[in-house]
């Protein structure tokens, strides 16, 4: 069952798109604002998230902003602004779709199961032993799954989404754990060391007074 968070402010909108996605098969999570929505998705993983823009608090961009830095997971801008330069701004963000309100419900089911169709088809990624299943947030190391949690899962999925690239601490810092303001960088340390236990040692490169590196052939 695929699994869909909802952030929309106007609570008769959120219902209604809740009840129908409902029955439609979908499994809903709802969030009224950004920061309930950012709280939520620092402990779970969804399929989809439908967004809206101009959210109480955190600003729904932001928020965009930070769920493609470090996932695939397709996200739909829902708003009542309908100029062309929000769209684009949407666009740059990483968003995979734009839908102007009102609209209808049919229109959006339409949206999202083309969304969830193509994302399946390039969610998997394959390097050496390991598998990465950003459909189903999973690795597997030989086809055995690793329980790595959520934060291992984000982390990981952050480096090999840069790999070859090298990453300060601060920059892992900043997209990782981009709301949690009382960490600092020896988290990380200490997650690479998890990491490198759970996936073997040849994976994460450390580039001395810099940060690290996913190599592609770690084996």
């Amino acid at each position: 069952m695929n699994r869909i968070l909802i952030v929309e402010d106007e609570k008769f909108l959120r219902d209604i798109l809740k009840r129908y996605l409902e029955s439609e098969g979908y499994d809903v999570t709802e969030a009224e604002d950004g920061e309930k929505a950012i709280d939520i998705l620092k402990k779970d993983n969804f399929d989809l998230i439908t967004l809206d823009i101009m959210l109480p608090g955190i600003h729904g961009w932001e928020i965009c902003e930070e769920v493609k830095r470090t996932s695939n997971t397709p996200v739909i801008m829902l708003t009542s602004r309908v100029e062309e330069e929000d769209e684009i701004k949407g666009i740059e963000l990483g968003a995979d779709d734009y839908i102007a309100k009102p609209f209808k419900p049919k229109v959006l089911l339409a949206r999202i199961k083309s969304l969830l169709k193509k994302n399946k088809q390039k969610t998997t990624e394959k390097i050496g032993t390991l598998e990465i299943d950003r459909q189903n947030y999973k690795i597997t190391k030989n086809g055995i799954e690793l329980n790595l949690g959520t934060k291992g899962y984000a982390l990981l999925n952050y480096l090999v989404l840069n790999k070859g690239i090298v990453l300060s601490r601060e920059k892992i810092l900043n997209n990782v754990w981009p709301f949690d303001y009382d960490v600092d960088s020896r988290v990380i340390d200490t997650w690479i060391k998890i990491l490198r236990k759970n996936i073997g040692e040849n994976y994460i490169t450390t580039v001395r007074g810099v940060g690290y590196k996913f190599e592609e052939s770690g084996e």
